[in-house]
């Protein structure tokens, strides 16, 4: 280097810094000057150093400008990286669609300090508070004694566990904002909590969905029960005696009233079965198709109609529920194909089932019908069969479709997904 120009090392987007600091010495010779630059190595790549300037030109042994110099590209390289590291956090805090706060924390344990940081803009979206208005601020200032007391004790309990935690709280800021679900977390600096950061969504609607469907599967269940018990008992009554008054006696009424009491027990039964089989499947095993097609075609009346098992395969379900689906199926099947209809049964896709018949298939324009209550097209049917059918697929989280089968017919798929 004796006998080269300094500059001629010096980056050249950096040489313009270097050369204020010395013009900087020259015109103040009290004043140091310290600059970083990209100095470049014996090899040709580059590192930073960073230079203190002395101006000594009036010491006769220095005669110059002294520079002490260190390699400071770790800590340049930790700068860089954590700027890019604070960008992606801002814009991570400004576009994510959950609302993210962060809190202070002063002090440890019990006699911790919370106060409100900054919120997300999602955050002040959707409560309407803004940053300006709580930074600085505890809860208890922010949302009152009663709720800020709450907000402040699951603030406690993340601080004690010292690590994230996940609940549910009621916080009202609005009609349609008041029930959400948080995750707590804690940040660590120098061994100690120094900030808790939340993420929180708002479930009001989730939750009031929820507690409807409850409320609705109550009452189905108190209907179930008026059906089992008020109908059903009288209904029984009413067939017993009809097939005693049959033996003792003949009428041309009898044929025809055994057969609307016969119907109203199948609309009985199906409509239990109905009220009963939509809640979610909580407990499962593992089911063959090709015994549950087995056990189900066995229990039907399917006449000359030929079934036909095209795969087999072993899947998850409720075996039970399942049973309703399959009855169901074959004895549309039946009911519509005619005595000698003949029915598939196999995979679909990778995760899915079809059942399949070469009947006269159900034009495109019904096949959304077809599922609703009390729909039938064949006589003395209930019309619950196919209402059945969708509840527990559906029941299961699968997805039912109905489109036509090989030979024309009707084909119901069933997608169990993953």
């Amino acid at each position: 280097m004796i006998g080269q120009e300094g500059y001629e090392f010096v980056h050249p987007d950096d040489r313009h810094r270097n050369a204020e600091a010395v013009e900087a010495v020259l015109s103040n010779p009290s004043e140091s000057e310290t600059v970083a630059v990209r100095f470049r190595h014996a090899d040709g790549s580059w590192y930073w150093l960073e230079a203190t300037m002395r101006n000594r030109l009036d010491d006769d042994i220095v005669d110059g400008i002294l520079l002490s110099s260190r390699d400071v590209t770790e800590r340049k390289e930790y700068e860089v990286e954590t700027r890019r590291l604070a960008e992606e956090y801002e814009a991570l805090l400004n576009n994510v669609e959950d609302a993210i706060f962060l809190i202070d924390v002063e002090g440890v344990d019990d006699d911790a300090r919370f106060e409100f940081e900054r919120l997300s803009p999602s955050y002040e979206r959707q409560t309407g508070i803004t940053t300006e208005e709580v930074r600085g601020r505890t809860p208890r200032d922010v949302f009152g004694d009663e709720e800020g007391a709450e907000l402040d004790a699951n603030y406690h309990r993340c601080l004690n566990a010292g690590e994230p935690i996940s609940y549910q709280e009621e916080l009202w800021v609005r009609e349609d904002a008041w029930i959400w679900e948080t995750k707590l977390a804690p940040v660590v600096s120098g061994g100690e909590i120094t900030r808790l950061v939340g993420i929180t969504r708002n479930v009001t609607e989730r939750v009031e969905q929820e507690r409807r469907l409850r409320q609705q599967n109550e009452r189905l269940d108190e209907f179930a029960s008026v059906i089992s018990h008020d109908l059903r008992n009288p209904l029984n009554v009413a067939q017993g005696r009809a097939a005693l008054l049959a033996e003792q006696t003949e009428s041309e009424h009898l044929e025809p009233l055994v057969r609307a009491l016969d119907r109203m027990g199948a609309i009985v039964e199906d409509t239990l079965t109905l009220a009963r089989q939509g809640d979610m499947i909580s407990e499962t095993e593992s089911i063959s198709l090709t015994d549950l097609v087995g056990n189900c075609w066995a229990t039907v009346d399917t006449g000359e109609a030929t079934i036909e098992v095209v795969d087999e395969m072993s899947f998850q379900g409720d075996p039970d529920r399942l049973r309703h689906v399959f009855e169901n199926l074959f004895r549309n099947a039946v009911e519509h194909g005619g005595s000698d209809v003949t029915v598939r049964v196999g995979c679909h896709d990778e995760r899915g089932i079809y059942v399949e018949d070469d009947g006269p298939g159900i034009p495109a324009d019904e096949r959304e019908a077809v599922f609703e209550p009390g729909h039938s097209s064949a006589r003395g049917g209930t019309g619950f069969g196919l209402t059945i059918v969708k509840r527990i697929v559906e029941a299961h989280g699968w997805e039912l479709s109905l489109t036509e089968g090989t030979d024309g017919g009707a084909r119901f798929e069933f997608e169990m997904g993953e």
